[in-house]
């Protein structure tokens, strides 16, 4: 639960031929299971055990102890873990571990990762086995309204059902569109994250008073959507008594640190962190991590370094050819300096990659890799701006495409505004460039001169991991609205954390 920004209402809130390993699809450090040279031609993909965490590490995992972060994956023995509140640390804790991360999906493993460039930072690939594939999806979704407090203050279910519809089920939509093809092509497909809503399979009749505010049953829409599209709740498939076994997984009762301590002041208790399963994964076990003395724990670590308690589960998993794409990474690269371009596409497309320049006409692309594979590509000599390799079939079709941005090495971060002055009530055009393309990266608006450390914001949105774009702040947004008549600052913050990259002034004229 992003409770920084809820309840304290403070800014602190692949050819199948393809050498996967040759693939740099994610920033990376080594990973400690280095896989072959290549799949062999022919062989079928096997079974393999795959132990997937979700994990809310709170303030960037800095709150309690840092070093409790790696400690508690160790712990787990997990292959793959989900972040949220990462808050700029993902390179700190994947270098501790020795593995690999993607920042756009904030994805932690011990397997070599590649993010598709269609897939717009919803998920990434895990070479589970050389040439196959797992794909996993890391959300958070919004945080407020959070409607157990709304139940325990006595809002009724009619009410509740339209705030989840609208917030939390909105926000999950496209992510669901986007997996729902890999479930098709029968590629394993993870959904996990913190999600900030309870379940179904928890607020039954037969649940009805186990805890305060579980006051009636209730069919949350957003664990219903996923169940739809096909996914598994791996905790409840193992554990499926939500009386006996609750699975709680917010508040933890971490040690007092400065600010809010949900778990030691009552706050509403609830499983709203979750490992969802679709395709060829069957979950074998699933179990939790937290704080010593607390009931529903298996695992213990000490410190607990977050007000999330964390989940891991267990699946035999059979992995698959990956779908088509074509990959560029870094997605932001100071000018002279080096991508790497991989894809993969069936071998009678005849494929390869183009990359067109910034400001550059489809005629003025470049062949930069045929066959398959991946391949390092100098920037020396280009542009300042985006560019775009697109995988092209023998008959010049594009099947797949990624953006990849070039920036002077002086030039950092930048948010504005379209215009520097606007009207009550009329929505505030926040653009940005050069973010460094963390899943939560975010802006946010503040009086003016505000320090986002320890004032509170207006108006927030997260960027979507993207390298440049743009966000319509409103009435629709996050925070309260209209702006008053006043001087304000936009700031593009990191990571879901508040370290500021860039800002800019406007005013809202009476």
């Amino acid at each position: 639960m992003d409770v920084h920004r809820v309840i304290l209402r403070r800014s602190r809130e692949l050819t199948v031929l393809l050498m996967m390993t040759s693939l740099v699809g994610c920033t990376s450090v080594p990973t400690t299971r280095p896989s072959s040279s290549g799949p062999t031609s022919g062989t079928e993909p096997q079974t393999v055990q795959l132990k997937v965490m979700e994990f809310n590490i709170e303030y960037g995992g800095e709150g309690v102890e840092f070093s409790s972060v790696a400690k508690a994956i160790r712990a787990a023995d997990a292959d793959v873990v989900a972040i949220e509140e990462a808050w700029g640390n993902m390179p700190a804790i994947a270098a501790d571990l020795g593995w690999e991360y993607d920042p756009a999906t904030q994805i932690l493993s011990r397997f070599p990762m590649h993010a598709p460039g269609g897939a717009e930072g919803r998920y990434t690939l895990v070479e589970v086995q050389p040439g196959a594939v797992a794909a996993i999806a890391n959300v958070h979704l919004p945080s407020s309204p959070y409607s157990p407090f709304k139940i325990r203050d006595g809002a009724k279910p009619g009410d509740i059902l339209e705030a989840e519809r609208r917030v939390r089920l909105e926000a999950l939509r496209p992510f669901l569109h986007e997996l729902s093809t890999l479930v098709r092509q029968q590629i394993p497909v993870f959904l996990v994250g913190d999600f900030n809503a309870p379940s179904h399979l928890d607020w039954t009749e037969a649940a009805v008073g186990i805890r305060e505010h579980v006051r009636y049953p209730l069919a949350w829409p957003v664990s219903r959507a996923v169940e739809r599209a096909g996914f598994m709740d791996s905790f409840r498939d193992v554990h499926p008594d939500p009386v006996s076994d609750q699975g709680i997984t917010w508040p933890a009762s971490r040690p007092f640190v400065k600010g809010y301590n949900p778990g030691r002041n009552g706050a509403a208790a609830d499983r709203i962190d979750f490992v969802y399963a679709a395709g060829p994964a069957i979950p074998v076990d699933s179990f939790i991590l937290g704080e010593p003395d607390a009931h529903g724990v298996d695992v213990v670590v000490e410190p607990w370094p977050s007000d999330h308690r964390a989940l891991v589960s267990v699946f035999e998993v059979t992995p698959a050819s990956p779908p088509v794409f074509v990959s560029v990474t870094p997605r932001l690269v100071d000018a002279g300096g080096d991508v790497r371009v991989a894809f993969n596409a069936p071998t009678e497309w005849d494929a390869h990659v183009t990359v067109i320049p910034a400001g550059g006409a489809p005629s003025e692309a470049l062949d930069v890799l045929a066959g398959g594979g991946a391949e390092t590509l100098s920037t020396d000599g280009w542009p300042p701006g985006g560019n775009r390799a697109r995988l092209v079939d023998g008959s010049g079709e594009t099947r797949a495409a990624a953006s990849y941005w070039v920036r002077e090495p002086e030039e950092g971060a930048v948010v504005s505004t379209k215009t520097h002055e606007f009207g009550v009530g009329e929505p505030i055009i926040v653009l940005w460039r050069n973010a460094p393309g963390n899943r939560w990266d975010w802006v946010g608006i503040y009086r003016r001169g505000a320090d986002p450390n320890v004032a509170y914001y207006l108006q927030w949105a997260y960027t979507e991991a993207s390298i440049v774009g743009a966000a319509i702040l409103g009435e629709d947004a996050n925070g309260p609205w209209p702006l008053k008549p006043g001087a304000y600052s936009v700031y593009l913050l990191e990571d879901d954390g508040y370290e500021t990259l860039a800002a800019a002034t406007f005013r809202v004229r009476p």
